[in-house]
């Protein structure tokens, strides 16, 4: 009886391993993925050794890499400068790295030339940083503060403590007009990127900090440590939550907003789930760590990072 029992559960556990959708193909980053943005068929990572890849989506093949200054850690010793963050706009990319004393730097890089607009010397904890528009940067701190930053005048524009949390990840809107932040406290709140002003704070669905967040076409999406995914969608008053089996620590969102992806297990492998129905997609395998990024190209392919090299590229049809 015990021998038909394991025979059953192995059977079972085949069977969903089969019923999983594996990476059509892979790209390989020069170091593990911290950030990653897809932009006019080009894909930017920023790595822990200090380089951003650039990747063209068609060929599939590697089209720059630009590379940071390293850094001296506190034995003196010269290290990788970590990216934090990558960005792109009008050809100028931005890119966010590790610089000293605690502090991070913002260099600008076009037409091959890199200049460095933020050092140390400003004494930011700047954790991640995007573009507003192609003179401003927003700016998160690892004290939960969003600062505007004029490239320009290298001013800030304005300063907002978001609450007394601390920051986990902000996401705009297309238009770049609404910034949604969310932080260890698991509220999601929206601000007016124009004037730093509060529209809303959501509450109720995130227990716990939240990782990620995801902003797509109206609808908002997290990644909770309570193993929740949050779907917030606040034109229509609408909020729910999935229930994952492990700690969720990435998500992303279609263009549309009508699909969500989530790391949903203690195995890295990713549900899809349809934000208005609820139901399940598919599920995918193939990430052997932790995942850092999910990147939806169109409504049919969507890229996965984790903390490695490694870049998954997957179909959902």
């Amino acid at each position: 009886m015990k021998n038909i029992i394991l025979l059953v559960l192995f059977l079972l556990t085949s069977l969903n391993a089969s019923s999983m959708k594996k990476p059509i193909l892979s790209f390989k980053a020069s170091g593990s993925v911290v950030d990653m943005v897809y932009k006019n068929n080009k894909i930017y990572t920023a790595t822990d050794v200090g380089i951003v890849d650039i990747f063209d989506y068609k060929t599939k093949k590697i089209i720059k890499k630009i590379t940071v200054p390293k850094i001296k850690d506190f034995m003196g010793d010269e290290v990788d400068s970590t990216v934090f963050s990558v960005d792109e706009i009008a050809g100028q990319i931005m890119i966010l790295s590790k610089s000293k004393n605690g502090y991070n730097r913002v260099h600008l890089y076009k037409d091959s030339k890199k200049t460095l607009i933020i050092d140390y010397k400003r004494s930011l904890a700047i954790i991640k940083a995007k573009y507003l528009d192609e003179n401003t940067l927003l700016l998160a701190l690892l004290s939960n503060e969003i600062i505007s930053y004029d490239i320009k005048s290298a001013k800030e524009n304005y300063r907002v403590q978001v609450n007394g949390a601390k920051f986990s990840d902000f996401d705009l809107s297309e238009d770049k007009k609404t910034i949604v932040v969310t932080d260890e406290s698991g509220d999601v709140n929206i601000f007016d990127s124009k004037t730093g002003k509060n529209k809303a704070t959501l509450t109720g669905q995130n227990l716990d900090n939240v990782f990620e967040i995801e902003y797509r076409n109206g609808v908002i999406a997290t990644a909770g440590q309570d193993r929740r995914v949050a779907i917030y969608v606040p034109k229509f008053k609408s909020a729910y939550h999935i229930q994952a089996k492990f700690i969720v620590y990435s998500v992303g969102l279609s263009p549309s907003g009508k699909i969500v992806a989530y790391s949903s297990d203690e195995n890295n492998n990713l549900t899809l789930q349809n934000t208005i129905t609820k139901s399940v997609l598919g599920k995918f395998t193939g990430n052997s760590i932790t995942l850092s990024n999910i990147v939806f190209i169109n409504e049919n392919e969507f890229l996965v990072a984790s903390n490695s090299p490694t870049i998954n590229v997957y179909k959902i049809k």
